[in-house]
């Protein structure tokens, strides 16, 4: 080989050779920081209201990296969340709602906001009941971003309007709407069948006749009392007649298949939270001119709601500034109005302004607003009771429902011996939380 040939191989392989040195030895390129965010929003109107908030914490230089979970009620999400959590892979921030966010924050693994929420001053802003809600032992551990109203009935305006009928606002005028809207060959109401659903209905219904505190009574408190109450069996006799006027009772479909059916004018009414105003919109449907809503007929003074919220895990804090820097974005009054126009809910600030919201939107703030006397906790939402609870009353609803031959004393004996079974064992778990605090103090 000729001298100069093989030099010019040594001098390529040396150059080879350094080139990972080379690379090393150049500046590392800071990443930028980003967040996974855990949450169920994946319909088309949750979707828009998620890129709000993604669009929003870009502002502040951050990437939202999406993990969403599809399933209504956030069923599948919560399961997820729990696995990931146990396997320790906690996202940096989840949607948590109503009492799971205690008892998430009971375990240590939230990070506390009170910098990001003093600073703000959140403990003004924030409506009583929702500032409430994302303390826990004195400390903030959440980011509110909307109120939704559950009890909400949206209309076919047009159709109405063709029929001579009247928005309904009581029960006597509910049933006379039904009754007009199938001799005209209508079916009033499309719901679906699934659990979650047609107790959405029922705990509609259980206001409308007990109003707010005996709801707080059943639902809250757990009293097996109230579950003998003749407002229970009045609401569980209201449900099985509805059922009468539904779309295909026993059809068991996803809410948002349950929107697209009032859309197409296959029923004239349906029942659910003030989302499904978010999803018409999303399919071309505008408010006041193809549907319109009203408080469910009974609920007019009254406000079943739940809070759609963000809570950070702590993890290793390498992203708390990250973290704190959404809690602040998302509680901005820009952001608020945003997302809650997208969502189909409202914004958790007091100073927000109702001449910007819609027809339903301001209707369901100003009920909000009333203060704690009107307004009642979701349970199938989780606002009112932990998940165990929860699921083991919409159970017992859902066997009603679905069986026209249970009947509805049989049902309030069912509830009553459950909501005891329910109280025993929440007694016997703080005996064991006191036993514990006083082995400590030892």
């Amino acid at each position: 080989m000729h001298k100069s040939h093989r030099r010019l191989q040594i001098v390529r392989l040396a150059r080879l050779l350094s080139l990972p040195l080379m690379l090393m030895s150049l500046p590392a390129q800071a990443a930028a920081p980003s967040l996974q965010v855990l949450h169920w929003w994946t319909s088309a109107g949750e979707r828009h209201a998620a890129n709000v908030l993604a669009a929003r914490l870009a502002d502040e230089g951050i990437t939202w990296q999406d993990a969403a979970i599809p399933g209504g009620a956030g069923l599948g999400a919560g399961k997820v969340l729990r696995s990931r959590v146990l396997a320790g892979n906690a996202p940096d921030a989840t949607q948590i709602i109503g009492v799971s966010i205690g008892e998430w924050a009971e375990l240590g693994l939230l990070l506390e906001l009170d910098g990001v929420a003093t600073a703000g001053n959140w403990n003004k802003a924030l409506f009583p009941t929702v500032r409430d809600l994302v303390r826990h032992r004195g400390h903030v551990v959440a980011a509110p971003l909307g109120i939704h109203r559950i009890n909400t009935l949206f209309y076919n305006s047009k159709l109405f309007e063709r029929l001579n009928i009247a928005p309904p606002a009581t029960w006597p005028d509910f049933e006379k709407a039904a009754r007009q809207l199938r001799a005209a060959g209508v079916a009033p109401l499309v719901q679906s069948s699934e659990p979650w659903q047609v107790a959405t209905l029922f705990e509609n219904l259980l206001l409308a006749t007990g109003g707010p505190e005996y709801y707080r009574e059943l639902f809250v408190r757990q009293s097996p009392q109230a579950a003998a109450d003749p407002r229970l069996a009045q609401a569980l006799q209201r449900l099985r007649t509805t059922k009468g006027w539904m779309l295909n009772p026993a059809d068991e479909q996803p809410w948002t298949e349950a929107v697209k059916r009032f859309s197409r004018g296959e029923a004239a009414m349906f029942v659910m939270g003030d989302w499904a105003k978010a999803e018409l919109n999303e399919l071309g449907q505008a408010i006041d001119a193809d549907f319109s809503c009203v408080p469910l007929p009974g609920t007019d003074n009254y406000h079943l709601y739940s809070v759609d919220t963000l809570a950070m895990f702590v993890n290793d804090y390498t992203h708390q500034s990250a973290q704190e820097k959404l809690a602040k974005a998302v509680m901005s009054p820009l952001a608020q109005q945003q997302y809650s126009a997208a969502k189909g809910s409202v914004p958790v600030r007091r100073d927000a302004n109702p001449a910007t919201m819609d027809s339903c939107a301001r209707s369901s703030w100003r009920g909000f607003a009333r203060g704690a006397a009107a307004q009642a906790p979701s349970l199938v939402h989780r606002m009112a009771a932990d998940e165990e609870s929860r699921d083991a009353i919409i159970a017992e609803v859902h066997r009603f429902y679905m069986d026209d031959g249970v009947m509805a004393a049989e049902t309030q004996r069912r509830l009553a011996s459950l909501l005891r079974t329910l109280n025993l064992r929440s007694h016997k778990q703080q005996g064991s939380q006191h036993a514990t605090q006083d082995t400590d103090r030892r």
